[in-house]
């Protein structure tokens, strides 16, 4: 199986946000070479509350590590500020490469963190995010398990300030770069000139956020490697399962929906059911 690392030599990477083993599964089948673990999904999902720092590492790493036990695609966590300081980004690095993480993302925002695409937002001075940086390189303990580095510093200081925090933390041994909520495809693109060439630089969709949202073959041209749609499945989910769920109550049955969902076979065979149950014969009495 290749790497994420291969992957990215070899192209731009377009993640999909996943937040459960269902979630992955279904993204793996459909074909795509890696995933991203949203911290904001596992609030939407989990909590059914906002991306204000509420989740814990606890239940990132419990979230990571039945993802990892389910598929073989590699994954990028989102670890948000790393659950702390320098050593409890240290022991988030640990427990997320442990569970299987490929690549682990790191913010600079101040705690509680929120949404990259949410106002307000405060970040901790560049000398605190590269100590963590450096922490985190020193805290794993495979090549292949890559630190992304993020700054949400455009919003609280301004474009010139968060690429120079993004060159700071990449002297720190950050192997990808994430400059969060870029606004205009002219800060995409300059973003792009400063550091494309040099390292793997990560394009945010959000729907409805403050980047514009583009294809992965444009923002490919432009010279981004990791294009992610973190929140979308969960935005989709909820979108069917407020029609579902509208549908059932003013019915009173599932009928009017049989076309729009899988019957009990239809999903036992997308989770693989038949092969489980063979496989538990082989080790009946």
């Amino acid at each position: 199986m290749k790497t994420l690392e291969h992957r990215l030599a070899a192209g731009a990477v377009l993640a999909p946000g996943v937040y459960d083993a269902l979630s992955a599964l279904l993204a793996e089948q459909a074909g795509f070479d890696a995933l991203y673990l949203s911290g904001a999904s596992i609030a939407y999902t989990r909590l059914g509350r906002s991306d204000i720092g509420l989740t814990t590492y606890t239940e990132v790493e419990d979230a990571l590590a039945r993802i990892t036990e389910r598929v073989s695609s590699p994954v990028i966590v989102d670890a948000d500020t790393g659950f702390g300081n320098a050593l409890n980004t240290q022991r988030t690095v640990r427990g997320f490469e442990r569970a299987g993480a490929a690549m682990i993302q790191l913010e600079d925002q101040t705690f509680p963190k929120r949404c990259g695409h949410l106002d307000g937002k405060t970040v901790v001075p560049g000398a605190e995010m590269c100590g963590k940086i450096r922490a985190a390189v020193d805290a794993r303990t495979r090549s292949s398990t890559l630190i992304l580095a993020r700054t949400d510093a455009l919003a609280a200081e301004g474009l010139e300030a968060a690429l120079d925090r993004a060159e700071s933390y990449l002297d720190a041994g950050a192997d990808a770069l994430f400059i969060e909520a870029l606004r205009t495809p002219e800060q995409m693109r300059v973003a792009c000139e400063r550091f494309a060439a040099r390292v793997p630089l990560l394009a945010n969709m959000v729907e409805g956020g403050k980047t514009p949202v583009q294809s992965v073959d444009a923002l490919a041209a432009l010279g981004f490697r990791i294009v992610i749609f973190p929140g979308g499945t969960a935005r989709a989910v909820a979108h069917t399962l407020q029609a579902y769920y509208g549908s059932l109550l003013q019915h009173g049955s599932t009928q009017p929906w049989k076309d729009g969902m899988l019957d009990f076979d239809g999903l036992n065979a997308v989770i693989g059911t038949p092969e489980l149950l063979a496989q538990g014969r082989r080790y009946g009495g």
